[in-house]
């Protein structure tokens, strides 16, 4: 119904805004992370909307980009994972983590959100593996299967495994293993020894 609504703040609470447009108040519900990086009241913002209309409600969920929108409305399309469940796991998650959660098969990260069992967290991942993609600057999918066509891609990957082992999660090692510039001369023990140090500061 709306694509987005631009208007002034007068409100925050950590899981709704109430933003004026045009001398109309607007009730918006926002995950918890939105809630944390919005500006104080009185200040003007864009938020992207998703209007959810049910026999017994009509609501606004919004978000500070398009991003987050969509990841939105592919979570609400799991078969059981509604608004509110979606707008919990957005809470404790960036776009950008879920993708990587979903992508290396993370339930444990996803069930983190409250209200989100084990058993939803993988259904999440079956149904939106194949829906999701990283951006050009993170990491591609073939990475995530373990499969690196560029340079340093074996030691790399033998570095996600010692990461994996010690018990970080796949998304974890992933995250920090983008972050590293991995030249030819470089084996999986330098590589490691970096991630190990930028896991430490995430």
């Amino acid at each position: 119904m709306y694509a987005y609504i631009k208007g002034e703040i007068v409100d925050i609470t950590e899981d709704n805004l109430v933003l004026e447009c045009n001398n109309i108040g607007y009730n918006i519900r926002i995950p918890l992370s939105v809630a944390q990086r919005l500006p104080g009241t009185g200040a003007t913002v864009k938020i992207y909307t998703y209007t959810s209309v049910r026999e017994d409600a009509f609501q606004l969920f919004g978000f500070l980009s398009k991003d987050d929108l969509e990841i939105y409305k592919k979570l609400i399309a799991v078969n059981g994972i509604g608004p509110k469940g979606a707008l919990s796991i957005l809470s404790v998650m960036s776009a950008d983590d879920l993708r990587f959660a979903i992508l290396s098969g993370d339930a444990k990260a996803i069930s983190k959100a409250p209200g989100i069992g084990n058993k939803s967290a993988e259904r999440i991942i079956l149904e939106l593996r194949d829906k999701v993609h990283l951006t050009s600057d993170t990491t591609s999918s073939e990475q995530i299967a373990g499969i690196d066509t560029q340079s340093g891609s074996e030691a790399k990957n033998e570095a996600l495994e010692a990461l994996v082992s010690l018990g970080y999660s796949p998304s974890e090692a992933l995250k920090a293993l983008k972050q590293i510039e991995i030249t030819d001369d470089m084996d999986s023990g330098a590589v490691l020894k970096q991630a190990l140090k930028i896991i430490s500061t995430i």
